[in-house]
């Protein structure tokens, strides 16, 4: 009970942060101060950068990851779509610890790179004996499943495969939506396969190290039961999908052509307490009696944050395998209270379709840390001065056709006024933290951010989350040409 209370006394904190003043912090015992070269080693520290053929859909990414948990329970990975065009990555945000948003970081994406392949195409792969990791291209993984479980996740894989090839090709949404089902599906099957207590907690947590064998696992409710929120993102030509899972955050950065202002278009709704849609349909999927207890003080079963989730299994699992298979092994804390009609909690996500146009720049995709900071416009305002900065960081370019001196001046004028802009940070994830955590409405404050990022491991939990950026930039003049040949082939958005 103790650790849902420190959890709603965190979330309120963070929910409220805006309202926490500079002078609040500096109330806290004295801190070292961070000098500015300290504070970039730490903001930089997980920056990444992928930049695609100049022929494609997509021109680069960028992403950056700050934690505040330890060890941090966001994960990310990025890919290419082997066997066709495609782009897909996500962002993955894990609860009552780091295992369960790990292990779908890595299995999500391999399910959905299989079922978004045509089914003849797949039919002629599995013949040739491939394995999960045949259908993409990680650019940003660097670690791997321990041997222990690999011929787990394996057979669960093959599993999979065998009954996408039994049934006909469906949407690239429906897809999705299966794939997050059948994994989450998989999950709990192999969490239940097994008796023995170090097997079921490796298969249902699937720790990932880059060691032999996996290291000891503190045998507590809350290494059983882990958590995880996604959203997703599937890109072949033009056409966008985001199928999200829980509170991550998705939006497109647009720019109008004409007034050259930007415009936020979000493409995922967050499953929380604070969307009354998502509300309505848990109560209506129980009884009258439980409507009191459902939700309570914002969470399911007065426990859980996030209204949509894989893993959590203590929500969904029924009451004869709840008493049969975990009550002995953990007791009876492990039942959620209020517990009658499960399941509680589902992975379904919800889609949004989009076919990208020319004015579409970029997507930014993050975790809650990021969204408990910044609003969707002001994400985009941000990605979108960063990107009329960085203009004058790249070589000049001058228009195609007859030049006259007036626009060489002009172009020169421009750049020159740039100078004043020119960013700190390169990447724009970075960008985005160093906002976050040091914007005052006198700009971005030094000393704000050495405090954030100087807060004991046991406190910084309370005023702030971890927070996983990643933004994609799209080839507006790729999407233009495309849109004028919609029935020629597509140009690859990714190597």
């Amino acid at each position: 009970m103790f650790k849902f209370v420190v959890n709603d006394a965190a979330s309120y904190v963070r929910t409220n942060v805006r309202d926490i003043s500079l002078n609040a912090l500096r109330l806290l015992p004295q801190l070292p101060q961070l000098s500015p070269y300290d504070v970039n080693l730490v903001l930089r520290e997980n920056e990444f950068v992928y930049n695609f053929p100049l022929d494609g859909i997509i021109r680069s990414y960028e992403t950056n990851q700050l934690g505040s948990n330890s060890p941090c329970e966001d994960s990310r990975t990025e890919a290419s779509l082997l066997h066709r065009n495609g782009f897909i990555c996500g962002i993955f945000d894990g609860h009552a610890g780091a295992a369960c948003g790990q292990v779908v970081s890595k299995r999500l994406l391999r399910y959905v790179s299989a079922a978004t392949l045509p089914r003849q195409v797949l039919r002629e792969q599995m013949k040739q004996n491939c394995s999960s990791q045949s259908f993409l291209k990680c650019h940003n993984d660097n670690v791997d499943f321990v041997s222990e479980i690999k011929p787990i996740y394996e057979a669960s894989f093959q599993k999979y495969v065998k009954e996408l090839l039994e049934t006909p090709q469906r949407p690239v949404d429906s897809e999705l939506v299966h794939a997050f089902l059948k994994l989450d599906e998989g999950l709990s099957e192999e969490a239940l396969a097994s008796n023995d207590v170090r097997t079921m907690s490796v298969a249902l947590s699937g720790e990932r190290f880059t060691q032999a064998k996996p290291k000891s696992i503190q045998l507590t409710v809350s290494h059983w039961f882990p958590g995880a929120v996604a959203c997703l993102v599937h890109l072949e030509g033009l056409q966008l999908h985001v199928a999200s899972t829980g509170d991550c955050g998705a939006v497109l950065g647009v720019l109008d052509p004409q007034t050259q202002q930007w415009t936020p278009k979000k493409l995922n709704t967050e499953h929380n307490a604070d969307n009354m849609t998502e509300v309505r349909r848990i109560l209506a999927e129980h009884p009258k009696e439980e409507q009191e207890t459902v939700i309570r003080n914002g969470r399911l079963l007065s426990q859980l944050a996030p209204l949509r989730a894989f893993g959590d299994f203590r929500y969904k699992w029924s009451l004869d395998t709840m008493q049969q298979k975990v009550l002995p092994m953990f007791g009876e804390q492990a039942m959620a209270p209020n517990y009658y009609t499960p399941p509680y909690l589902t992975a379904r996500p919800d889609v949004q379709q989009h076919r990208l146009g020319p004015n579409d720049k970029f997507l930014v995709i993050a975790s809650d840390g990021l969204w408990d900071f910044l609003s969707p416009s002001e994400v985009v305002s941000l990605v979108g001065e960063h990107i009329d900065s960085k203009t004058i960081l790249e070589p000049m370019r001058l228009p195609e056709g007859d030049v006259t001196l007036q626009q060489i001046s002009d172009q020169l004028a421009q750049r020159k006024a740039g100078l004043t802009r020119k960013p700190v940070d390169q990447n724009a994830a970075t960008h985005l933290i160093r906002y976050a955590l040091g914007a005052t409405d006198y700009g971005i404050e030094h000393s704000k951010i050495s405090y954030y990022l100087s807060l004991p491991k046991d406190v910084v939990r309370l005023y702030r989350d971890d927070i996983t950026i990643t933004v994609i930039y799209f080839n507006s003049e790729q999407i233009a040409k495309q849109q004028n040949q919609p029935d020629g082939p597509d140009p690859p958005p990714a190597a």
